[in-house]
């Protein structure tokens, strides 16, 4: 089972270089962030909140016992990524963690759990710690379930 549509590459080139070369690879190369072995990335595909096509992006990786985390930080601009809205429309998204694609359903983490992704993504990637400064929003933190196929 797979996500269906129009692909519409990013209109941002590393994001659309990175995401060709992680796909093309099955995830062996382009899967770290600026190439640091200690920042890993899996590629979350999801479908347009307005215009329905599919958009992918390269997020950091946070798992932690088959669930993942997908940190809406925008390195702490004062609006959420575009994938926020499309995520909240459409839930149902795919996650690429090495060869293969998955299905996942996206959810905000709140309270409690929002606070220990927190930590768990900010133990993976500390740059998070300081988007958060950077802006009065406070940062969601999806949650990305396996789909049951």
């Amino acid at each position: 089972m797979a996500l269906h549509g129009d692909y519409e590459p990013s209109p941002s080139a590393w994001v659309r270089e990175q995401v060709e070369d992680y796909e093309a690879s099955g995830g062996r190369e382009a899967n770290t962030l600026m190439n640091r072995p200690e920042w890993p990335i899996v590629v979350i595909t999801s479908q347009g909140a307005k215009t329905g096509k599919l958009r992918k992006n390269p997020v950091m990786r946070v798992e932690s016992g088959g669930v993942y985390a997908a940190v809406a930080s925008k390195g702490g601009a004062p609006e959420h990524p575009v994938w926020y809205d499309n995520f909240i429309a459409h839930p149902v998204v795919e996650l690429q963690d090495g060869p293969e694609p998955r299905l996942y359903r996206a959810r905000l983490a709140e309270g409690n759990e929002r606070q220990e992704w927190w930590e768990r993504s900010v133990a993976v990637y500390a740059p998070y710690a300081d988007y958060q400064e950077k802006t009065d929003r406070l940062i969601p933190v999806f949650l990305l379930e396996p789909v049951e196929e």
